[in-house]
C-alpha cells in the first residue's frame, strides 16, 4: 500500500491541481491507476458505488479521457459513481450531470496582513488570544514523524479531546483527521497555552497551483478565544513567507445551497453547524467563493450520487453511522 500512495504522490507532484488532491494519500482510498499512465483516480468504495476523492489526478487534457474510463471501469464492477468536490475546471473538460454542495474560500497568503488592516473583529479575536497567552509557533516534520515526540503525543490528545466532543460519530472519507502521512509534504502549527497544546493547523500542497489547503484545523474545546484564529493567522503569514499566492481552507458544506439541499442543511442543524464552518472561513475575510460540486455519471442519478457521497462519509454505512451517532448522543 505504501508503494501505491508513492506512486500517488509522484503523480500529485505533476498534476495535483484539486483543492482535495493531497487528501487522496490517506488511508481509506483504493487507487485505480490508468493503463495508459495518464493519471489515477483514488476513490472510496462503499460496496454500490465508487465515489471519487475530487477529480482523477491527471493532466488538465487528459481529464475526460480518464474520467470516462475510469466511468467505463466502475460500470464492468457494476458500481455507481461519483465525484466529490470537484471544481469547475473538472466540469467544463467533462460536462457531466452535477449538483452545487457548498463553497470553498479562498485566500491569497501574501495578501493577508493587509487584508487584515480592514478586519476590527478579527483582530480583536486575535488580540484577546495572545493576551491570555495563548503563542504560536511552526512544527518540523522530524518531531511529527516522531511518534516519540513530546508535540507529536501532544497533537494526538488534542485530536481525541476535540472528536470527543463532536455530536456525529466520526466521519471518513475527505473529512477524516488523518495529519501525519507525509509529513515532510505538510505545513504544521500548533497554538500552546500554559504548556498545553490548544490547537492545530496542518496544511498540505496543492502542487499544481502552488498552493495549499489548510485541512486539520483543530481547537481545544477550551482554548481561549480567538486561539483557532490566531493559528489560522500565523499560517497564512508562513505561507506568504514561502510567496504562495492561493490558500484555501476547503469546503463550507452546503453553503449557497437551495432548494431541497437547503432544507436538508436546516433540518440537521443540531446534528452539524453548517452555518457556523461558513461563518469561521467568511470571518477570516476570503478574497472569493468557489463553488464546488457532485458530478455523477451521465446515465446517473443526482440523488443516488448524493447518496453515495454520504455513505462514502458515513465509511461505508450510513446505518451504522446513525447507530454510532445516537448512542454519543444517549452517553452524554
Amino acid at each position: 500500500m505504501l508503494a501505491e500512495r508513492t506512486r500517488v504522490l509522484e503523480l500529485l507532484r505533476r498534476h495535483g491541481w484539486n483543492a482535495t488532491s493531497f487528501q487522496a494519500l490517506e488511508e481509506g482510498f483504493v487507487y485505480a491507476f490508468e493503463e495508459a499512465g495518464r493519471g489515477c483516480v483514488a476513490y472510496f468504495d462503499t460496496g454500490a458505488a465508487w465515489v471519487v476523492a475530487g477529480a482523477p489526478i491527471t493532466r488538465a487534457e487528459d481529464l475526460e479521457a480518464t474520467a470516462d474510463w475510469f466511468i467505463a471501469r466502475a460500470r464492468r464492477a457494476k458500481r455507481r459513481v461519483a465525484f466529490f468536490a470537484v471544481e469547475q475546471r473538472f466540469l467544463d473538460a467533462m460536462r457531466l450531470p452535477s449538483i452545487p454542495v457548498g463553497e470553498q474560500p479562498v485566500w491569497d497568503p501574501t495578501a493577508w496582513a493587509e487584508s487584515l488592516r480592514g478586519a476590527r473583529s478579527l483582530k480583536e479575536q486575535l488580540r484577546r488570544a495572545r493576551a491570555k497567552g495563548v503563542v504560536t509557533r511552526s512544527v518540523d516534520a522530524r518531531e511529527i514523524e516522531s511518534r516519540a515526540s513530546r508535540v507529536r503525543g501532544a497533537i494526538e490528545e488534542l485530536i481525541a479531546r476535540w472528536l470527543a466532543s463532536r455530536g456525529m460519530a466520526p466521519m471518513g472519507f475527505l473529512v477524516d483527521v488523518q495529519p501525519f502521512a507525509f509529513a515532510a509534504e505538510r505545513r504544521y502549527v500548533v497554538a500552546e497555552h500554559a504548556g498545553k497544546v490548544v490547537a492545530f493547523l496542518a496544511s498540505v500542497p496543492v502542487y499544481a497551483r502552488g498552493g495549499w489547503l489548510l485541512e486539520d484545523l483543530v481547537r481545544d474545546p477550551e482554548a481561549p478565544n480567538g486561539t483557532a484564529e490566531l493559528v489560522v493567522d500565523f499560517g497564512m503569514r508562513a505561507l506568504a513567507a514561502e510567496g504562495s499566492r492561493y490558500a484555501t481552507m476547503g469546503l463550507a458544506p452546503l453553503a449557497g445551497a437551495a432548494g431541497w439541499l437547503r432544507v436538508a442543511r436546516d433540518s440537521t442543524h443540531a446534528l452539524y453547524d453548517f452555518e457556523g464552518v461558513r461563518s469561521f472561513k467568511a470571518k477570516l475575510r476570503p478574497q472569493a467563493w468557489e463553488p464546488i460540486h457532485l458530478a455523477y455519471a451521465r446515465d446517473g442519478s443526482a440523488n443516488l450520487a448524493l447518496f453515495d457521497s454520504l455513505a462514502a462519509f458515513a465509511r461505508g454505512s450510513l446505518v451504522r453511522f446513525g447507530a454510532q451517532t445516537l448512542m454519543r448522543k444517549l452517553s452524554r
